[in-house]
């Protein structure tokens, strides 16, 4: 399965206690790289949130962030605290019968008293087990955006691969030919500087050109390469460090190509097989 690393989704909920926002954003990373921006109550389902990323994603830099918006509270969400309250009123009377001018203190004066008023507590749990499963929706339809872009790079790799094989069968049909018209070449030479042919020695050096330009074995490597990448693209496993260690593979055998090429033609078909290595490559970067 080819997963794309740049992917984005976004999700909302709401209830009773208010409203909440998850949005995740992934881009190219070698490694698995989390970050969390949580709303403060909802700080202790970090870790939690983690460990479901690690087991969703392999590769990326993952910057996760949630949105809550509290509803205001209900009747009965100010508690008053009434023996605070009552000891305050005491202690007042108290003093005003000492004083000789006392002064009045109502009720607004008491509910200023530092912990008279008290905001009842809010149950946040209801909270949590939304944000929970707003997370793990949000993550799966992220999940299903980096495999919709991977798979849309599919048809890329299949006209690239293929034109990879066409251009290797093109090079290893034509070889023999190749050699051929290198032995005549050699015998022209040797006509033209009017030096008589010595068979043992256009023999040895016949040899000596074959070996230099044998690349059957780079052919060979360049096909298991491509196969390899055509199975790979196939695997439900991450993906993207196999493909960008065979991209440097096929470049390597493609250069070897190139330096042993002794035809034109050839050298082009080797520059071509750069080129098409080189457009996988930079998509791969951005691949899981």
């Amino acid at each position: 399965m080819i997963r794309s690393m740049t992917a984005f989704a976004r999700k909302d909920t709401e209830g009773e206690w208010g409203s909440l926002t998850c949005e995740i954003r992934t881009v190219n990373h070698r490694y698995l790289e989390p970050t969390f921006r949580l709303p403060e109550p909802l700080r202790d389902l970090e870790n939690g949130f983690r460990e479901s990323i690690r087991n969703r994603l392999r590769r990326g830099k993952v910057e996760i962030g949630m949105r809550l918006q509290l509803a205001e509270q209900t009747a009965g969400g100010l508690k008053v605290n009434l023996p605070l309250a009552e000891e305050i009123n005491d202690a007042a009377n108290h003093i005003n019968r000492i004083l000789d001018n006392p002064a009045h203190i109502n009720a607004l004066d008491v509910l200023r008293w530092p912990g008279v008023l008290e905001s009842a507590e809010r149950d946040m749990e209801p909270v949590k087990k939304a944000a929970g499963e707003l997370f793990s929706a949000t993550v799966a339809e992220l999940v299903s955006v980096r495999e919709r872009e991977g798979e849309r790079l599919r048809p890329l790799f299949d006209t690239r691969l293929e034109e990879m094989t066409a251009s290797v069968a093109e090079v290893r049909k034509r070889m023999p030919d190749l050699l051929k018209q290198q032995e005549q070449n050699l015998r022209d030479r040797f006509a033209a500087a009017q030096v008589e042919l010595d068979p043992e020695r256009v023999a040895q050096e016949m040899v000596m050109l074959a070996q230099k330009s044998d690349v059957a074995e780079e052919l060979d490597r360049l096909d298991t390469h491509v196969s390899e990448v055509r199975e790979t693209l196939n695997s439900d496993q991450a993906i993207g460090r196999r493909l960008d260690f065979l991209m440097q593979e096929l470049n390597r055998e493609a250069n070897t190509l190139s330096s042993k090429s002794i035809d034109a033609d050839v050298t082009r078909v080797a520059v071509t097989l750069k080129v098409l290595i080189e457009q996988m490559r930079e998509q791969v970067q951005n691949l899981e």
